[in-house]
């Protein structure tokens, strides 16, 4: 693993070790801009690897760059776990999405999100060629989850919508599955050159890895159907009695976090009149198609 990583113009990446779900062990921050830094994804709570990625951050200032800020994609645990250290450290504040704020009270304690950053707004960093970094609002991971786009170098920060390697749990607690792909779609939109994943290496064909996931999850909806047609009868079937059907494909370690998306999608599914829930039992709609 190089550390850190150049990407692109104004693009550079640090993987730390994070307490991530499997198969990943890393998450990737992003240092942005030329002169002026954004960094994005204060992720490690590890000591030895926060050393590390504080070496590299304050390296940055020895090739004339200064850090504006510390942003957070969204607050699950994996990526905020040096927000509060860093922050303090390197003497800079948090941005973060509104949603994210009462979300990072337990990590933050007294550190505010200083700036709440919205959908459509542009972030501009001063350099010899200055960066401008839109940000997106893209919910359905999480209700707080944001990337980032380079527009003039094609290049899109999209934190945990997308990964290098493994998938992308849709956690019905706080996710919603109809939401996650209708942003996967517009990031499929955008055009972008490459995408930068919090978890793997960067990827080179946005475009067709976003209308992959579409796919894949709609694959799994098809099957997720076909399953409640099996073995949901009129008084429904549970969410254990549907999992070995609609995930018959997957590994029985990872049923655990399965069960989660399944329940995703049939939520997804109860929304769009295509299955009905009573008392934590489910079958298909009568004409939901």
């Amino acid at each position: 693993m190089i550390r850190p990583r150049a990407i692109a113009a104004g693009a550079e990446a640090f993987a730390a070790r994070t307490p991530t779900l499997p198969p990943a062990t890393h998450t990737n921050s992003y240092a942005l801009g030329g002169r002026e830094v954004l960094l994005v994804e204060p992720a490690t709570p590890y000591e030895d690897e926060r050393r590390d990625w504080l070496a590299w951050a304050r390296g940055l200032a020895s090739r004339g760059r200064s850090i504006v800020a510390i942003a957070v994609t969204h607050h699950h645990a994996d990526h905020v776990g040096g927000a509060r250290f860093f922050a303090a450290e390197l003497g800079v504040p948090i941005w973060a999405h509104a949603e994210a704020a009462p979300r990072l009270r337990d990590v933050l304690h007294d550190v505010p999100v200083a700036r709440r950053l919205s959908d459509g707004e542009v972030v501009r960093l001063d350099g010899p060629a200055p960066t401008a970094l839109r940000v997106l609002h893209t919910p359905g991971h999480a209700p707080d989850h944001l990337c980032f786009l380079d527009e003039a170098e094609g290049v899109l920060v999209c934190g945990d919508m997308v990964a290098g390697v493994g998938t992308i749990l849709i956690d019905p607690r706080e996710g919603d599955m109809a939401e996650y792909l209708a942003q996967l779609e517009r990031l499929a939109a955008l055009g972008a050159r490459v995408a930068l994943p919090a978890h793997g290496e960067p990827i080179d064909a946005p475009e067709a890895l976003f209308r992959r996931y579409v796919a894949h999850r709609r694959m799994r909806e098809q099957r997720v159907l076909e399953a409640l047609e099996a073995v949901a009868g009129e008084g429904g079937a549970s969410l254990e009695e549907l999992l070995p059907v609609a995930y018959a494909d997957t590994a029985l370690a990872l049923w655990p976090i399965a069960r989660l998306s399944l329940e995703a999608h049939l939520i997804k599914l109860e929304r769009e009149g295509r299955a009905v829930r009573r008392d934590g039992r489910w079958r298909r709609a009568a004409g939901g198609g």
